[in-house]
């Protein structure tokens, strides 16, 4: 019996295949085949006058892939659909079924959270069909990313210098702009502290006759130092034993979170690392699957998973750092159909395969093991000290914590912010002289600004997009360059204050927090069949257009920057305009005038054009995005997205292009 397995990725591919017996074939999808689409009313390619009817085709270079699976699916006696498993996933599944012309009772839909031999099999031994309901929310939420992006992107290259707005994104960007609103109008205020030094340690003034003491002004610091003198007399000690409990195995953003401030990755970066150590990498002649799913918000860990690392942890540390798995309580919107981020084998341990990971999977790969090890691990126990001195009526405080067993900080150390500050052995009613006793200024400072991590955090908590969104969403807004990135740190620039005022205005019941979280509840509601996603759809667009209609009708133009020239032809100014490929200089008398300032920098022709005699030179999308196409165009229609070289393909003698880390033909399976 042939069977045929489909998956998304050509790496995963290669991993399952190596499970498999003979009989088995499996392929890749490279990711979606189908997308809306852009015909019809606005060219949203649904039918919003017909029950919001979508119209699915072919993405642009997938024909020739489609037919590949076509003609593997009739070669076959059973398909296994086993693309990623959530609702994207679901989704893929369903588009592949449909295009490949899948028969009902001649397929299965199997999911793996972790791409491990065992996990594999014992998903194909219990397979269901595909899930409506996911595939409902799914598709309910491609339909409102796309009404909401085309209306409102049109609108804001129309009205503004903004590219585009979304759903979630313009409230991701919203975020930003009033976070760095707040920060240019905060007004600092002038506090001060006092602070006693000895010789081996310090100690902070609380209080006055037993009430908190503030300082708001340097002549109330002076007056506090007049009145002090030099001996201090220890009032009371006390000692308290606390525990120190470690952390949950990862969910999608608190690994973001983390990978952010201790490796320094961007969201983008430890999704894209994450997924290769998900699909699998080679050790020792073997693909394997090294964690479980990266994009999950659950920090469920199966019990296999709990028993096998006790047992580790009872080997290599000991019995008293054996703990026990504490899961938070789920959040109602929580998707626990899978675990946590974990490693597929608590035997893998990093240093065991670093020299087969790159230097940045190992790094991701160190963060995620060591986070799940510790999980199952006993707390810290930590001796928590409270010294009070007494000096005429002025109550200073020392605080000290020493550690007396180290628990889950055995592993995790690396990764921890908590640091020993020891106190010396002090008695009760001793009289301690201090080096030096001074009064500090200080200024009230405003929120920070959000890094990648902290925005993931805040979009988190609010009930903004999904596990799969927060790394899409925040690159989007550097590319259409709303935000920028200084040290670390989001910072909206102009046209990123210029949209969100504008979407603010014509938009604000809409592009905002409480209505974004609410339509991603509904979404859930939709994928656990309790709410009918074409009333969903029909409530939004029947308020949501009229609201555009409006902007279009009301919004004013923003006015074309003058660069201070003057146009040659009629001697009206010369301004700077947008067009298909960028940025040019025109006339602002167009339409009457026609002049348009020539390009003075040399064309950036890469090679002579493969089909003509036209030239291969660098081009734009309307969205920014970098492509290269004949200078021809529209009479030679070649195009790349990546950049071709004057080298011909050995096989084929077709043009080869630069990939990441290799050399690729465009027409055959050439790469070097």
């Amino acid at each position: 019996m042939k069977k045929l397995m489909i998956v998304e990725s050509p790496h995963k591919s290669k991993t399952i295949s190596s499970f498999l017996d003979k009989d088995f074939t499996v392929l890749s999808s490279k990711g979606h085949i189908m997308d809306l689409a852009t015909t019809g009313k606005f060219g949203l390619g649904v039918d919003v006058e017909n029950d919001f009817t979508p119209t699915y085709i072919p993405i642009k270079g997938k024909k020739k892939l489609i037919d590949e699976l076509k003609k593997a699916v009739k070669e076959s006696d059973y398909v296994y659909l086993a693309t990623d498993p959530d609702r994207e996933g679901e989704a893929i599944s369903w588009h592949l079924k449909e295009a490949l012309k899948v028969k009902e009772d001649n397929y299965s839909r199997v999911t793996f959270n972790e791409i491990t031999k065992n996990v594999v099999l014992d998903g194909i031994n219990h397979p269901r069909k595909i899930d409506d309901d996911l595939v409902k929310s799914q598709e309910t939420r491609r339909i409102l990313d796309r009404i909401i992006g085309f209306r409102l992107s049109k609108l804001m290259q129309s009205k503004t210098g903004g590219k585009s707005a979304g759903r979630v994104q313009s409230v991701a960007l919203k975020l930003i702009v009033d976070r760095e609103r707040k920060i240019l109008a905060f007004v600092p205020v002038e506090y001060y502290t006092v602070k006693a030094t000895f010789n081996d340690f310090e100690a902070d003034l609380e209080k006055y006759k037993d009430k908190k003491i503030e300082l708001h002004s340097k002549d109330e610091a002076d007056e506090v130092l007049n009145n002090l003198s030099k001996e201090f007399t220890v009032n009371d000690i006390t000692e308290k034993e606390t525990n120190r409990n470690s952390f949950p195995i990862f969910k999608t953003t608190t690994m973001q979170q983390l990978a952010s401030s201790k490796l320094n990755f961007s969201s983008k970066k430890t999704m894209s690392v994450a997924q290769k150590l998900y699909e699998g990498v080679m050790l020792g002649g073997s693909p394997v699957g090294l964690i479980t799913y990266m994009r999950t918000d659950s920090v469920r860990v199966s019990s296999e998973f709990v028993s096998d690392t006790k047992d580790y942890i009872l080997k290599n540390y000991g019995k008293e750092y054996v703990g026990s798995v504490k899961v938070p309580k789920s959040k109602d919107n929580i998707q626990d159909a899978h675990e946590g981020i974990r490693p597929t084998s608590i035997l893998r341990t990093p240093e065991s395969i670093e020299k087969y990971l790159t230097n940045d999977e190992f790094k991701l790969y160190s963060l995620i093991y060591y986070r799940a090890l510790a999980s199952i691990m006993a707390p810290a126990k930590v001796i928590n000290t409270k010294v009070e001195l007494l000096n005429n009526d002025y109550l200073f405080v020392a605080n000290g914590n020493r550690m007396i067993f180290e628990g889950f900080l055995k592993v995790y150390s690396k990764y921890s912010d908590s640091k020993d500050v020891l106190l010396p052995k002090l008695d009760k009613n001793s009289v301690h002289e201090a080096n030096k006793v001074e009064a500090l200024q200080h200024y009230t400072k405003p929120e920070s600004r959000y890094t990648e991590g902290t925005l993931i955090k805040e979009m988190e908590s609010l009930g903004i997009g999904r596990p799969s969104t927060y790394a899409p969403t925040i690159t989007v807004l550097k590319e259409r360059e709303y935000i920028k990135v200084e040290d670390k740190h989001l910072v909206p620039t102009e046209i990123g204050f210029e949209t969100t005022d504008k979407l603010q205005e014509f938009f604000s019941n809409i592009i905002n927090v409480k209505y974004t979280a609410k339509m991603e509840e509904d979404l859930d509601k939709i994928a656990d069949n309790n709410l009918d996603n074409k009333k969903l759809l029909s409530d939004f667009y029947n308020e949501f257009e009229p609201m555009v209609e409006n902007a279009f009708s009301n919004m004013e133009k923003k006015a074309p920057e003058e660069t201070g020239e003057v146009c040659p032809n009629c001697g009206g100014s010369l301004v700077i305009r947008k067009g298909k490929y960028g940025e040019f200089t025109a006339c602002s008398n167009y339409p009457t005038c026609k002049y348009i300032k020539k390009d003075e920098k040399k064309s950036n022709v890469i090679m002579a054009c493969p089909k003509c005699d036209g030239n291969i030179v660098e081009k734009k999308t309307r969205r920014g995005k970098v492509f290269y196409g004949c200078s021809n165009y529209p009479k030679c229609d070649f195009a790349s997205w990546d950049k071709p070289i004057e080298k011909k393909c050995p096989n084929c003698n077709g043009v080869l292009v630069e990939k990441k880390d290799k050399i690729s033909c465009l027409s055959c399976d050439y790469t070097e």
